[in-house]
């Protein structure tokens, strides 16, 4: 674990990150996904940070910024990660702040952050990749010019009949691949009921946040033969046992839980509890994508597909290819000489 680290310099800001097309989710339609950057230098070398928050709980860059600001003296005296951990709650600030942390440690080190995490060399990791909701016949067009991917997740509206149509209509357009499905809180038992059957009949492989959070208890005797995921529903490590008997999967997005260190922590302990992990994002660019790929090292299911929505991304960047995403250490968390 971290200790106290010497004094930083610490730069804020935030950028609009525009999306290439608006995107829909239940309830939503982003054009954009604004992030809050953290840089922190101590004058040999630079840590970066990047977060977009958590837009259904408020939790925006225009909020994460003063935050983090009203906490520079602290800050820049130097701060751990495990200090920063009882400093900020989940969320962005901390998120963007953990992973600045994160590389600059990784940087002093002269190791690469995966290194640092305990990890070997990172894998390439299949990710899917996230049809907005839309007309089924829209959908399958874009499945169909996803044409490297293997996973596919597409998001749904709570429209049972429609969401069905939009996960037969996928189907037929891509019958090779893996597919996942996102409500997004959109869903209640008797809908979910209704809509089970084409999601059978699509083989729909896992079924992810279907109800809202705080009404969890509507998944009480609902059919699981479909692995059901929670996003919404866990935002942080002390929220991961309570989903025992209504979940089977933990989605882990550092934008929620507050960065890669927790992130880790809450891996381990669904594993502990047998549930299985996956590692999602709040779009973003690689800079926000990195972090993720570390913990999905561990995971079960990636969804890192992020920065493809984005107009225009870091350099370098994180690399799609044949369905996978890799991340070389230059985008995030590798060492370099010492200024």
């Amino acid at each position: 674990m971290s200790t106290h680290a010497p004094r930083v310099t610490l730069t804020l800001r935030n950028e609009p990150l525009p999306l290439a097309a608006p995107f829909r989710i239940s309830g939503y339609v982003f054009e954009a996904m604004p992030a809050t950057v953290v840089v922190l230098d101590d004058g040999r070398f630079e840590g970066r940070g990047e977060a977009a928050g958590v837009y259904y709980l408020d939790d925006t860059p225009a909020t994460m910024l003063p935050t983090l600001e009203a906490l520079r003296d602290t800050i820049e005296a130097g701060l751990s990660r495990d200090e920063l951990r009882s400093l900020l709650p989940p969320g962005g600030a901390r998120n963007a702040l953990d992973c600045a942390l994160w590389e600059l440690e990784a940087r002093r080190a002269g190791v690469p952050a995966w290194q640092l995490a305990g990890l070997p060399e990172p894998r390439p990791l299949l990710t899917t990749f996230t049809l907005g909701a839309d007309d089924p016949a829209v959908m399958a067009t874009g499945a169909r010019g996803y044409a490297q991917a293997k996973a596919l997740k597409l998001k749904l509206t709570g429209d049972a009949l429609l969401d069905g149509e939009r996960v037969r209509a996928v189907r037929e357009a891509r019958p090779d691949v893996w597919i996942g499905v996102d409500a997004n809180q959109g869903y209640v038992a008797d809908t979910l009921e209704t809509l089970l059957p084409a999601l059978h009949a699509a083989r729909v492989s896992l079924l992810e946040q279907p109800c809202r959070r705080g009404h969890e208890h509507e998944l009480d005797g609902v059919d699981r033969r479909i692995p059901i995921a929670a996003d919404e529903s866990v935002q942080g490590l002390d929220e991961v046992d309570a989903l025992v008997g209504r979940f089977d999967v933990v989605n882990i997005k550092l934008d929620k839980c507050g960065g890669l260190t927790e992130g880790l922590m809450i891996a381990a302990r669904a594993r502990e509890l047998g549930l299985k992990v996956m590692v999602g994002n709040m779009a973003g660019s690689s800079w926000a994508a990195a972090p993720g790929f570390i913990l999905g090292q561990h995971c079960d299911v990636v969804d890192l597909d992020g920065p493809v929505f984005l107009k225009e991304d870091r350099a370098p960047a994180v690399v799609y290819r044949d369905g996978m995403i890799e991340c070389p250490d230059a985008v995030w968390g590798g060492p370099v000489p010492a200024r």
